[in-house]
């Protein structure tokens, strides 16, 4: 870039006259300074948004002797850097509802699942107890589900604890180790197996 362009000359850079300050602008607000304000420096504690107007040389002063704790305790202090943390909005300590830890169930103690569900939450306004009372319809199978049904010799409509046991008696009776290495007993037993995890993982057993 040549900085002797003719361009270069043309330059004019506009001034906002609303945003420029008045030739007789703000001046340094220390004592016995007559030189122009041209830096804000806060005001302190409980006066946020106001500020003083300083020069350079003087609010460089003030920044280094600017305590925004002046005049609290220590204590206070902990205090507010505690509160900060928060946003200084009011907090609660967990579990303070003695009736809600009261309800708490043993989550260690009870099965995983969809089927425990209503066991595991604690309801202690007894806002789900209609809920926990009607038993969870169950949906219809649907194509895989028919034909993993058949392959373990069950009708549709059969139950979670039917499912279990046929699987069990199935598995049992085309294990490798009990039909001495028949394959087609083999190729069963993969069938049974693929059936009942498509089974368990649609939730019917």
């Amino acid at each position: 870039m040549n900085p002797n362009s003719k361009y270069f000359d043309c330059i004019r850079i506009y001034r906002d006259p609303a945003r420029s300050e008045p030739e007789d602008g703000p001046r340094c607000q220390w004592e016995n300074c007559d030189r122009a304000g041209t830096h804000r420096a806060p005001v302190g504690r409980l006066r946020e948004g106001e500020y003083y107007r300083f020069c350079v040389d003087h609010v460089r002063e003030y920044n280094r002797s600017y305590n925004y704790f002046s005049g609290l305790a220590e204590q206070e202090i902990h205090r507010f850097q505690k509160e900060a943390l928060t946003g200084h909005r009011p907090t609660w300590a967990m579990a303070s509802n003695a009736d809600c830890v009261a309800a708490s169930p043993n989550l260690a103690g009870l099965r995983s699942g969809t089927a425990g569900y209503f066991r595991r939450i604690g309801d202690p306004f007894g806002l789900f107890g209609e809920m926990r009372s009607q038993p969870t319809a169950r949906r219809q199978p649907r194509t895989l589900e028919v034909k993993s049904l058949e392959t373990l010799g069950l009708k549709p409509n059969a139950t979670g604890a039917e499912i279990r046991t046929r699987y069990k008696e199935l598995v049992k009776r085309h294990h490798p180790d009990t039909n001495g290495g028949n394959r087609g007993s083999e190729e069963r037993y993969r069938e049974v197996i693929q059936a009942y995890r498509l089974l368990r993982k649609a939730g019917f057993c």
